[in-house]
């Protein structure tokens, strides 16, 4: 992670997601996440300040490649775990393991950049999510929609690769004029089937 905070899996999630959804955009963002910054980890804040900037005048695709580069964290999160740990989380009863993913969370928001944090609690089964300092929602001026998508998607997707089904979903966001970025979940339940695979093309660099 570079000294101002900005770590490879924000950075690299996002190049995979705008690569796949913006192909023909692709170079254009390659000004600010270029293919030497990538590969030594450093791209720093203005530039990654520049890119969510442009990303949010993408229209819908704002959320499109959010909500992939959220799940492309989650998966290479967890595939970076020692094995022990995977399979340490998966045998925990579920409302064990909803608090220790929130945990899990945590690290990966703080891995994403430094300065932010996700506050987790879970009560009733229901997880409850308080993001602090988000890069996504650092705006000069309040917007007319959610800028949270990363974080709610990084949540679903670590949720489902152990075995909790729950969709999370912003209920507040400061890049929208509200006080505080809260995410919350329905009761986590755990999935039916067998272990869900850790999928995406990319990897973190």
């Amino acid at each position: 992670m570079r000294e101002d905070g900005v770590g490879r899996v924000l950075v690299a999630s996002l190049h995979q997601s705008i690569a796949e959804s913006l192909p023909s955009r692709l170079p254009f963002y390659e000004n600010w996440l270029t293919a030497v910054g990538l590969r030594e980890g450093t791209i720093g804040l203005a530039p990654t300040y520049a890119v969510l900037s442009f990303l949010r005048q993408e229209g819908e695709s704002y959320h499109v490649i959010t909500t992939k580069a959220g799940m492309y964290a989650a998966e290479w999160t967890v595939q970076s775990m020692p094995s022990f740990r995977r399979s340490a989380i998966r045998s925990m009863p579920v409302w064990l393991r909803g608090r220790m993913l929130l945990r899990v969370l945590d690290g990966l928001v703080r891995s994403s950049y430094s300065g932010s944090r996700a506050v987790g609690t879970v009560r009733g089964g229901i997880a409850q999510i308080d993001l602090r300092s988000s890069l996504f929602c650092a705006v000069r001026e309040p917007v007319g929609h959610d800028l949270c998508g990363f974080y709610a998607a990084a949540c679903t997707r670590l949720l489902a690769l152990f075995d909790l089904q729950a969709q999370a979903r912003v209920i507040s966001c400061r890049g929208a004029g509200q006080p505080a970025c809260l995410l919350t979940t329905p009761p986590l339940g755990a999935v039916s089937s067998s272990d869900v695979a850790v999928g995406g093309s990319g990897q973190a660099g």
